[in-house]
């Protein structure tokens, strides 16, 4: 973590999947933003929260390429430690990501330097460009520590669609999964 990425009043965190709607830690104020060259993926194997060593689910990860609409967080530099280690726990249970700051937009078209998790390409549980098709065989029927691998999907294109987003792949996504699930029901 480079400190003076991160100076000035308070801290900011880059959310784009869970973080987006259910941050879990105190802030100061939430503002939509926008991260340049990464995408939002189903591109992590998850052996935690949505899946366990057994039976492997996905989970969103950030892939190279393209820009992703997420939700950024002003941090008060008071309880950043303990923000620091709540987010360390939940977003690196596997150590899947590694921690970077980086530049996102703000609506008002300023730019603010944020902690973001990044998916390491090197680490086992990197899934890579997966064919939706396989996409969703891995999400359906799938649960981990933190709940059904498909009402993590689900929650991530509801909480998009009230946020005004309308992401098609992950919406086919999600249709295939409950087809899926229906199926082997």
């Amino acid at each position: 973590m480079d400190e003076k990425d991160c100076a000035g009043a308070g801290r900011w965190v880059f959310g784009y999947g869970s973080l987006m709607w259910r941050p879990g830690f105190d802030y100061l104020e939430r503002k939509e933003a926008v991260l340049h060259g990464r995408r939002r993926a189903f591109c992590i194997y998850s052996v935690h929260h949505r899946g366990t060593p057994q039976r492997r689910g996905l989970v969103l990860g950030l892939a190279a390429g393209g820009s992703v609409k997420g939700a950024v967080y002003r941090v008060d530099e008071a309880i950043w430690p303990q923000t620091y280690a709540y987010l360390r726990e939940r977003e690196q249970p596997t150590e899947t990501y590694f921690e970077a700051w980086r530049p996102v937009r703000l609506e008002s078209g300023e730019a603010v330097r944020a902690l973001v998790f990044l998916s390491d390409v090197n680490h086992p549980q990197w899934a890579g460009d997966l064919s939706p098709e396989a996409q969703a065989r891995l999400i359906a029927g799938t649960s981990g520590l933190s709940g059904r691998n498909v009402d993590y999907l689900r929650d991530m294109v509801v909480h998009l669609r009230e946020a005004g987003v309308t992401d098609a792949p992950l919406e086919r996504l999600l249709a295939r999964v409950e087809a899926l699930e229906a199926e082997a029901a």
